[in-house]
């Protein structure tokens, strides 16, 4: 792991990643971890709970604010309330160079095991990202917040707003938006895993923020309150959907795989509960990967939404690349599918569930 921050401080994502497949390949890891970390060896699965504080170690500089002409690939940390998480942030060129126009702001949260590198690399949200101005932050889970580097989404102390991870999250999505100049009514969350339940958690506790929400093998807000419910649901779905009736949800985008083993597919059914199917397409990848995606016209309860149904599909990133853990490079670009419905929707627009801006 040594070389790979080594690699990763000097802008060789790749190569970063690579070493990073090469250390967990060799911990006989066969699956991709749950989103609780249940399917990994014992002693490392329990998740303890814990209060993040600033340790007495060497930080890096607050990154600046990208400079015209200049792509940036940056790592920092950033605290609050006592509360430390490390990120990396891509800034393309194109959006240090706007002026006019603000860059939109995509938060994506890793599944478990990962980190932004590899994330990053898997993913190639970057590169979809440079295309079209927009700046990428990855947060990355410490080890002292759980064991397996997973999202608490499971738990109900990081389920609310303005507490646990969602107020952390929420208060770097925040600080990035002011320190690079993002235009905060385009800024939107999207996550695997463990990070596609955080992102839905997010996209609950503060529709204010986020003006939509991409889920990626995840599950529902409330779909779980401990270890015991989080398996529960991970197996066969949510029992309910969150009890909270005056939440509006947020435009959101969903991909998951039907022959996922590791979350239930109905679970991301599950997330758009509340909306109403409306119009169904069926297509296929280049490489031939079926999908089936449903559209849900924005109502009073929820802005529009799309399910996109990967037939044959497991627990994986579809579209990603080969260089990152857990991805299926030959389905549907889910990458490039959801900055194209992210950037289609911005707060206050009249699809959106929330309160106008």
């Amino acid at each position: 792991m040594d070389k790979a921050t080594h690699l990763t401080r000097h802008g060789r994502l790749v190569e970063a990643t690579e070493a990073i497949q090469r250390a967990l390949r060799s911990e006989a890891e066969p699956r991709p971890a749950a989103p609780d970390g249940s399917n990994l060896p014992k002693a490392d699965s329990d998740v303890i709970e814990v209060e993040a504080r600033v340790i007495d170690v060497e930080r890096q500089r607050q990154p600046p604010r990208a400079t015209e002409g200049t792509e940036q690939w940056i790592r920092a940390t950033f605290a609050h309330q006592g509360r430390t998480i490390d990120y990396m942030l891509f800034v393309p060129a194109s959006a240090a160079e706007q002026r006019e126009a603000p860059p939109p702001l995509v938060v994506m949260l890793h599944g478990c095991t990962q980190n932004a590198a590899d994330f990053a690399a898997g993913t190639r949200m970057n590169e979809h990202a440079r295309a079209c101005g927009a700046m990428v932050l990855y947060p990355e889970q410490a080890q002292r917040a759980n064991g397996q580097k997973c999202w608490n989404w499971f738990k109900s102390q990081h389920q609310q707003r303005d507490r646990g991870e969602p107020a952390l999250l929420t208060a770097l999505t925040r600080h990035i938006t002011l320190q690079q100049h993002a235009d905060r009514h385009r800024v939107y969350v999207a996550g695997l895993s463990a990070g596609g339940a955080m992102a839905d958690v997010l996209g609950h506790c503060y529709p204010d923020v986020y003006a939509a929400v991409g889920v990626h093998s995840g599950l529902p807000h409330g779909a779980a309150h401990d270890m015991a419910s989080a398996l529960s649901a991970m197996r066969a779905g949510p029992a309910r959907a969150s009890a909270d009736a005056t939440a509006k949800r947020p435009p959101t985008i969903v991909f998951h795989g039907d022959a996922d083993t590791t979350v239930h597919a109905d679970n991301g059914l599950a997330i758009l509960a509340e909306a109403t199917p409306g119009e169904v397409k069926y297509g296929q990848s280049p490489s031939g990967r079926r999908f089936t995606r449903t559209l849900y016209p924005a109502s009073q309860a929820c802005g529009d939404s799309e399910h996109w149904r990967l037939h044959g599909a497991g627990h994986a990133w579809s579209g990603g690349s080969a260089h990152g853990s857990y991805t299926q490079p030959e389905g549907v670009d889910a990458s490039r599918e959801m900055l194209r419905f992210f950037l289609a929707h911005r707060l206050g627009d009249n699809r959106h569930g929330g309160p106008p801006v």
